[in-house]
């Protein structure tokens, strides 16, 4: 119930449903005093949630910060990558990556140049639709291709959230490395709500930021400050929904 719940907040805390709404209710009501105010409303909000740079400096409050490999000073024994970052093509059998595939990237690179000793896929399904299509068996056959040892890669495959993902792992992690050191690998966006979760279960972590929306130096170009960028509404739609899970998550104790 809760994970159908969730799919229906993502679709009610949309931005953009809420410009529509508020222009429906503008074009259709009789009070004029009501129109105007409604129209106005969906102005203000459409350009505040197409605005680039009030998006990057919130995205910049939000997102855990990134570290590069030779800030971390210890080697660990597993990498933990959260899932959400690809879907499957039956038709072809084939893998689409989304932006999140800088999680499993970077994991990669990390296992190459000996930073973590195995990788712990943690995603099952996050589809009501289709529910037998389990990501982390898929990407662990990618990895496989690559010539990662399969003793090297571990799964989990039933969870369909984050808290979840931490709940599952507890008992993959002390089986495989039990007292050991994790890193933590998610989106800069998610890695807040993820280490809770982890702490929650008594697993300690360190994380590991990647795919940032924010980061680099500020950017002041007219452009960036002014004009209204239709991708931002889609990385608003991101931003809030974590923002909700993170608040949801901590009135239901979750982290």
């Amino acid at each position: 119930m809760f994970f159908i719940l969730s799919k229906v907040l993502v679709f009610i805390i949309t931005p953009i449903v809420w410009i529509v709404a508020l222009l429906i209710i503008s074009l259709f009501t009789k009070k004029p005093k009501r129109k105007r105010r409604t129209f106005i409303a969906a102005l203000i909000l459409l350009l505040f949630f197409s605005n680039s740079f009030l998006l990057d400096n919130v995205m910049r409050m939000w997102e855990i910060p990134a570290v590069s490999e030779v800030d971390l000073k210890d080697s660990y024994d597993v990498g933990i990558v959260l899932g959400g970052m690809m879907s499957y093509d039956s038709n072809l059998d084939r893998l689409q990556f989304s932006k999140g595939v800088d999680r499993i990237l970077q994991a990669i690179q990390l296992y190459k140049d000996g930073v973590i000793e195995k990788i712990l896929i943690t995603s099952g399904s996050g589809s009501i639709t289709y529910s037998d299509i389990k990501e982390a068996p898929l990407i662990k056959k990618y990895l496989l291709t690559l010539e990662i040892p399969e003793e090297d890669i571990l799964i989990e495959s039933e969870s369909k959230n984050t808290r979840e993902n931490a709940l599952f792992s507890k008992p993959i992690l002390d089986k495989e490395a039990p007292e050991g050191k994790y890193l933590l690998i998610t989106s800069a966006f998610h890695m807040r709500r993820s280490i809770g979760c982890f702490k929650k279960v008594g697993i300690k972590v360190t994380p590991f930021s990647t795919d940032r929306y924010s980061g680099g130096p500020r950017r002041w170009a007219l452009d960036f400050l002014l004009i209204p960028n239709v991708e931002a509404f889609h990385t608003w739609n991101v931003l809030i929904h974590e923002m909700t899970g993170y608040l949801v998550y901590k009135i239901a104790g979750y982290d």
